[in-house]
């Protein structure tokens, strides 16, 4: 966050609830909040920040979760949004295995009012890599995900690299319906991102294994050996998006 130029304070679960309102935006990281026991997310999201932050969303904060932090999310009510729990971060469904799984992805941006796309033309494609062993966006309700999609609230959706959307894996890492990598709430202040893009902040992070656009960059960059490589990466453009919404841009 510092990097695209907005101050940032880290806030840690023991402090005092009241003291979120002085914050203008949130972030919720990843990690294993609890050990994720029940499931991923459930018992952080009955601490009573989530209150606070609730609170703070609905008055129009960007709140952004990552990995867990999206879990949280999901499990708070917060996205697709109402505060209830509409849609499930269920565990991953890949070939001949199940749990954790780690790999990079291509993410299509897609039409929506989120805040953290701000900037970024649909269609685009951003290489982030995923690691999680529950994210896959899924709900009881048949075709909730794609009904999601059509009214603009899944800003990330699993792509391959010719842009056509992921049904199958691997480039679909988890099985999730409709393709959704990043599910928000219908007004795009509130955004659920599976996938990591604090772990693509560098141009030089990006895995060898990712070509178009993006890897012909990093290829350069690294080839040049003159600190290009610490250039802008992918992951870079959520962030970006979030300071030029609260730059007003």
């Amino acid at each position: 966050m510092e990097r695209a130029g907005l101050d940032a304070e880290v806030f840690r679960w023991t402090r005092p609830a009241r003291e979120l309102a002085a914050f203008d935006a949130y972030v919720l990281p990843g990690g294993f909040s609890y050990q994720d026991r029940v499931r991923a997310g459930a018992l952080a999201a009955k601490d009573p920040l989530l209150e606070s932050l609730a609170e703070r969303a609905e008055a129009g904060a960007p709140v952004l979760g990552i990995c867990n932090g999206a879990q949280v999310l999901v499990e708070a009510g917060l996205v697709p949004g109402g505060g209830t729990v509409e849609v499930a971060l269920a565990r991953n469904r890949m070939p001949d295995r199940t749990g954790y799984h780690t790999r990079w992805v291509w993410c299509r941006i897609e039409p929506s009012a989120c805040v953290f796309t701000r900037g970024l033309e649909p269609g685009t494609l951003l290489p982030l890599p995923v690691a999680h062993g529950e994210g896959r966006f899924t709900s009881l309700k048949k075709d909730a995900l794609a009904t999601l999609a059509d009214v603009g609230q899944t800003p990330f959706r699993y792509a391959r690299i010719d842009g056509e959307l992921a049904d199958e894996y691997p480039a679909n890492p988890n099985g999730a319906d409709a393709a959704v990598a990043g599910l928000c709430n219908a007004r795009g202040n509130v955004l659920a991102l599976m996938p990591h893009p604090e772990r693509a902040v560098e141009l030089g992070a990006l895995s060898r294994g990712m070509g178009g656009e993006w890897g012909r960059g990093r290829d350069s960059a690294l080839a040049a050996r003159d600190g290009h490589a610490f250039d802008d990466g992918p992951g870079m453009a959520v962030f970006h998006g979030l300071a030029r919404f609260l730059k007003g841009a």
